[in-house]
């Protein structure tokens, strides 16, 4: 399978007044005996002995990073900084090619070269 198809973002994007709804791609791969799903646009992860207990423990922290950034006041700052174009005027926000996250996420480069995974794309809301 070729890059563009184990890594390609897609999306419909579906805008409200708090939250963005995307599609981003999701890494499901196994190191030291755990089950980890890895969201590199978002460098959000989460383990567990099954992928159930993956996918539960990435909703935690997915949910953990959203709460304190925006309680923060710093989500826009730190989704600029993961490599997100934002367009405020038009509450789009736009993820990182995926040359872009191999270039600069230096933790899924490691995955993307050194480990078996399988790819899929995971609705999630982002707030505006």
């Amino acid at each position: 399978m070729d890059m563009a198809k184990r890594g390609a973002f897609s999306g419909t994007w579906k805008s409200d007044k708090e939250n963005i709804m995307v599609n981003l791609a999701v890494i499901l791969f196994e190191e030291d005996g755990s089950q980890i799903m890895y969201c590199p646009a978002l460098d959000v992860s989460g383990y567990g002995k099954t992928e159930d207990e993956a996918h539960d423990s990435f909703n935690v922290a997915l949910g953990e990073f959203f709460l304190y950034t925006t309680r923060k006041k710093t989500f826009v700052g730190e989704m600029e900084r993961l490599g997100w174009t934002i367009r405020s005027k038009h509450k789009s926000m736009l993820p990182p090619s995926m040359s872009e996250l191999l270039n600069n996420n230096e933790n899924f480069s490691r995955i993307f070269n050194n480990f078996p995974f399988r790819k899929i794309d995971q609705p999630i809301s982002l707030p505006c």
